[in-house]
This record gives structure tokens, sequence and C-alpha cells, in this order.
């Protein structure tokens, strides 16, 4: 079992002007509340400090970013290497001249959403319905309502291990349905996003109607981290679990949604461990009524405890 040593590791790592802390709590920084520290949690103060972090840091360190933690589950053992949580620096929305927003990564989906609408800006109403951050969107080309992040993307900016800049096209994305094909070392930092003139009214109509839509349809004031697996091709992932027989099912403190079954939720105590046997079990489950196996749409990162499944 690795013993996480962050302050061991503080020594290996540059200077910065943002912030370095040593095993970090990361659970209260997720929305299921649960899982183990960061071996060292940094909160870049800018992209000039997050390139000359990632540039001076030794390649053997992994390397984990992470944006609100809405579709995000860490494993009980905490996180090996530094988890990168981007802030206040990267959180900006601008309007451009076309009816663009540019966006840094660390704001959050419904703001942009809120911006847009403010600037009588339309298509990117769908913003509204996803629980997360620009960054998130970008890396698994989130998608809800009707738009997916590739639909409005322009261009990307990102920072490699070395610190490089990147600007990436949308084609440069090699975006597919809930998964991105660009680096996966490259740290996301700015977004810029087209849009068409659209009329106020309808576009708040429309804002509204996804929230009451969210509120009747999903258990968005649980401990949940969002859809849990991707609809596979020609069906829907919550039907598939619903035809299983696993609505309500629960491991611990650990249930699948009543409300919604492609929802896990943390009742309270649950440990990452029990929420991740329990979509485990969900996903064995359905593979042995309907012969479709599920893939994970909530990202795991980390170290499992010794014992676990």
């Amino acid at each position: 079992m690795t013993k996480l040593d962050g302050d061991a590791l503080l020594k290996r790592l540059p200077q910065v002007r943002g912030r370095l802390e040593a095993n970090a709590p990361l659970a209260d920084l997720t929305w299921f509340r649960a899982g183990g520290p960061a071996e060292v949690l940094f909160t870049p103060a800018d992209e000039a400090d997050l390139a000359a972090f990632l540039k001076g840091t030794p390649k053997d360190v992994p390397v984990y970013v992470i944006g609100v933690g809405s579709n995000l589950l860490v494993r009980d053992g905490g996180v090996p290497g530094v988890v990168i949580r981007l802030g206040k620096g990267f959180a900006e929305i601008t309007e451009e001249p076309g009816h663009r927003v540019r966006a840094g990564t660390a704001s959050l989906d419904v703001r942009v959403a809120r911006f847009a609408l403010e600037k009588s800006i339309d298509s990117l109403t769908f913003l509204r319905g996803i629980p997360g951050t620009i960054g998130g969107a970008l890396r698994m080309n989130a998608g809800a309502y009707g738009g997916e992040t590739k639909d409005i993307l322009i261009e990307a900016r990102a920072v490699d291990r070395s610190g490089a800049i990147h600007v990436l096209s949308n084609a440069d994305m090699k975006y597919t349905y809930r998964h991105c094909g660009a680096a996966e070392d490259l740290v996301f930092t700015q977004a810029l996003f087209q849009g068409r003139a659209g009329d106020p009214a309808e576009i708040s109509a429309a804002m509204d109607k996804i929230t009451e839509s969210r509120e009747a349809t999903q258990p968005i004031k649980s401990r949940t981290g969002g859809s849990t697996f991707k609809n596979p091709p020609g069906n829907k992932s919550w039907q598939l679990i619903d035809k299983a027989g696993m609505r309500g099912f629960a491991v611990g403190p650990a249930k699948v949604s009543e409300l919604h079954c492609n929802f896990l939720i943390n009742e309270g105590g649950a440990t990452a461990a029990q929420i991740e046997e329990l979509g485990e079990t969900v996903r064995a489950r359905v593979k042995a009524t309907s012969g479709i196996e599920l893939d994970w749409e909530i990202k795991r990162i980390g170290l499992k405890t010794e014992g676990a499944a």
C-alpha cells in the first residue's frame, strides 16, 4: 500500500505564488463528500504560475486536475502526487465581438450561461444544466438538454507538463460522446465559445425550463456526483438500471437514487469504497440482465484502502 507523504513531496516541488498544501483533505471539495487527501494540493495564482510549476515539477510526480468535484470520486486512500485545483485566477468571463464568450476554466458552467443571457447571447443555454466548471466541460465534452461542448467551442487554451502554452481548435480536441481526445497532460485554462444573437426573454425562459426539469428529475440537493454512467449507444443508462431492479439499491449509506437511478447518493457517512462498490454492483447487474456494459462517466482517482474491493 502506497503511503502518502505530502511534506516530503513538497521539498521536491518548485516555489509558487499560489498555494501548496501537504496532505490536504479532498472530501469537502467533492459533491460526494467522501474520499481521502491529496498528497499535495496546488492552487495556482494564474496561468503563468501554473506553467512555471508544471515546468519545474519532476516528471515522475503524478498530476491531476479537479474542478468543483461535481463529477468526481476520490478514493479513500487519497491521491498520490499533486492535485491542481484552479481558483479565482481562472474564473474570469468576458464578451468578445461576434457573440463570443471567453471563460476561464474555473468558471462554473451555470455562471457562463447566465453571463451569456446578460449579453443576449444564445446557444450557451444548455450549460445551465451542467453542474461543474468549464474545465470539466472541456475535458469530457460535457452536455445536457440537447447541447454539448463541441457544439459551441472555438478554441481552448492549455498548459502542458513542460509549461508550454497551447491553443487547441475544436478539431484538435478530438471530441466524441463525453470524451476529449486531447493529450491527458494538458491543463485547460480558458475556452472561447461561439454563440449567436438571441432574445433575452427566450433565453431566460429556456434556462428556467432547464432548472425546473433538473429539480423535478434529479437529486440535485443530495450528495451525488451527477450522472454516473454514460448512455450506451441507443440506450439510456437510467432505464437499463431501472429494468435491472437497482432503483433504491444500497451499499451501506451509498444508494442508487429513487428519483433518477443514474445518480448515486451518499446518504451520510458513505466511504468512496462503498460508493464505488455500489456503482460496480449496478454495472454487473445491468450486464447480467441486458448484456450491456455501462461505462463510468464519473471520474475516479486515487488509491483504494487496504481490503477495499
